[in-house]
């Protein structure tokens, strides 16, 4: 699967990578939908369920995941928002050090 790393200086670039699961909620960030996806690219899943739109970057410190989380159509369905209208991201990923790496690439 192709997603997004982030280096040390906080650029952004295209790798192949195979991610594992286990992450979990860490923190959260108030970002448009076009604020992501300039940073980020498309994204790259919903799961019809719970989550409209994620992305997989992979950060000096691990998995970070890129998701909102219940407030979309899937979720809520006519009365939910659509992914251009989502500001509260979550961040998920093994520690809470990832959240960092999200937000200075997102220049927050």
């Amino acid at each position: 699967m192709k997603i997004k790393t982030i280096d040390l200086n906080g650029k952004v670039t295209d790798e192949t990578f195979y991610p594992s699961d286990g992450t979990s909620l860490q923190g959260q960030v108030d970002a448009s939908y076009a604020e992501i996806v300039s940073v980020f690219g498309n994204d790259i899943t919903n799961d019809g369920y719970k989550v409209d739109a994620e992305w997989t970057i992979n950060t000096p410190d691990g998995i970070a995941r890129v998701y909102n989380y219940k407030d979309g159509k899937n979720y809520l369905g006519e009365f939910g928002l659509d992914v251009e209208e989502i500001r509260d991201w979550h961040i998920g990923g093994a520690k809470k050090d990832v959240v960092q790496w999200v937000l200075l690439a997102l220049k927050k």
